[in-house]
């Protein structure tokens, strides 16, 4: 950001709820099926068709709060917002107002500033506040890239699935600080269970609210709305093009224009879309087909205990218990499926460092090489550990173990099992490494007497060829010494 300058973001966060049918009706919520396919009387808004809660909306709506630090309001209303669009068939959209299903919470997430290539640095916590979290409804969707250019289509089928909007207070002074929040309410709704984060299929959309401001000023900046943003690429670029537009036109000698724009990837650049409208443009009015929701206190309570633990107080325990660094636990914490068989394998194995290394570096490498993600991988978690067991108790050697390892993720075996059938079990009888070390020694004098002569770098050239000569099996640290021992006798 230009020196002299701040940036003031706010963002509101649209989280799809996870629910197999739509918020006032009993349609589908699949995503992809045939447009149109998925709709009725209600989530049409046809004359006379009434809405009807869906109670697992209400579920899912409290366990995210509570996740987030919400207060949970035992009375909430539903309101009509009032507005046209293509793609909104009933002319207004079901949502909340004045008195929202949760407010009043705040987070502490892990951040960091970037360099130039956008790598994360030192990794550090910052409190940012949420205004409320309300339950509405979704429209449909305005289709242009189909068909005829010079029209557009409406599927209808995700209107009516269920919401839940995250508004975020104005905390976020950088693109990045954005970008992380945004990661840490999707892997909090992950782990719960009420999202599943899709940001490609729409489940999770962020709009951002910039605007800027002279460094030290207190007076917030004209804002300008981004709306509709579906990676966190694309957020963290939206924002930093928005920045740099607005301070540019202030010190042109314009003034910012509160609107809603919209980012364009391919240009890099917002373009207006509309002018902005205030809560009045909307003309609330609560719902008159749907009472009040109420919640017992006693209800919430029973959500919160049966709440997982989340992923920053995950990551915290990683850190302590099993003696990890801050960027490996933060790896292993960023998805519910990689933490818990991460921690499988420590059970399996009993050796919390050498399950890391397992899983961050061959594991990983091999899923994304495969292309899929932990809950696809053949290797399950106890084989896993179990092979860690058997390098320990040197029934085989590391290097084998990457050969039984690629085996596992081939077959989905037990590496017990791999060993077996290959005759894989490590040399560990002293007498046999003797006599392949003897054997090895005499079949290179010119080695031998250069080794004699002062250059024991060759001792890696005769690991290489015991190892060599016992089909890789021999116990590499038994090699080491007996070679040793026999070379600097032979140099006596």
């Amino acid at each position: 950001m230009k020196e002299g300058w701040e940036a003031v973001i706010g963002l509101e966060v649209h989280a799809q709820l996870r629910t197999e049918s739509k918020i006032f009706c009993g349609c589908s919520t699949a995503f992809g099926d045939e447009p149109n396919a998925n709709t009725c009387p209600v989530c049409l808004g046809l004359p006379g068709a009434l809405p009807v809660l869906n109670r697992r909306v209400v579920e899912y709506a409290a366990q995210a709060a509570l996740a987030l630090g919400l207060r949970i309001n035992t009375e909430s209303i539903f309101s009509r917002k009032n507005y046209f669009y293509p793609d909104l068939p009933k002319g207004y959209q079901i949502s909340q107002y004045d008195r929202p299903f949760s407010e009043h919470g705040a987070v502490e997430a892990p951040t960091t500033e970037r360099d130039e290539a956008g790598h994360p640095q030192e990794w550090r916590l910052k409190h940012f506040g949420i205004t409320r979290a309300h339950i509405e409804e979704d429209a449909g969707k305005s289709v242009h890239d189909i068909g005829d250019p010079g029209k557009s289509y409406v599927n209808l089928n995700r209107s009516g699935t269920p919401l839940l909007e995250i508004v975020s207070e104005p905390d976020f002074r950088s693109s990045w600080e954005a970008y992380d929040y945004v990661g840490f309410l999707r892997r909090t709704l992950q782990y719960i269970g009420v999202c599943d984060g899709n940001m490609e299929e729409g489940s999770l959309r962020c709009d951002a609210n910039v605007s800027v401001r002279r460094t030290g000023a207190e007076k917030f900046g004209t804002k300008a709305e981004i709306k509709n943003l579906n990676s966190l690429r694309f957020l963290q670029r939206a924002i930093d093009y928005e920045i740099d537009r607005q301070i540019a036109l202030i010190e042109a000698g314009g003034e910012v224009v509160q609107e809603t724009r919209l980012w364009n990837e391919r240009e890099a650049k917002t373009y207006s879309m509309r002018s902005k409208e205030d809560a009045h443009d909307y003309r609330y009015f609560p719902e008159p087909d749907l009472p009040p929701l109420e919640v017992a206190a006693e209800w919430v309570e029973t959500v919160r205990a049966g709440l997982p633990e989340l992923p920053e107080a995950r990551r915290r325990r990683f850190i302590g218990e099993y003696g990890l660094s801050v960027d490996d636990a933060f790896t292993l914490t960023g998805q519910r499926e990689l933490a818990d068989y991460y921690e499988a394998v420590v059970k399996a194995s009993g050796n919390s460092r050498a399950a890391a290394n397992w899983v961050l570096s061959e594991l990983l490498r091999e899923l994304k090489s495969g292309g899929i993600d932990i809950t696809g991988s053949k290797v399950r978690a106890e084989h896993l550990g179990a092979l860690i067991k058997l390098i320990e108790d040197s029934t085989i050697s590391g290097k084998i173990a990457k050969d039984v390892f690629a085996d596992m993720v081939a077959t989905g075996k037990a590496p017990e099992e791999i060993v077996r059938e290959k005759g894989l079990v490590q040399i560990t009888d002293l007498g046999a490494i003797e006599k392949i070390v003897a054997e090895v020694i005499a079949a290179n004098p010119k080695q031998l007497e250069a080794y004699r002569a002062g250059k024991t770098a060759l001792l890696g050239f005769f690991v290489g060829q015991v190892m060599k000569a016992s089909g890789g099996k021999a116990n590499p640290q038994a090699v080491n010494e007996i070679l040793k021992a026999h070379l600097e006798a032979e140099g006596r």
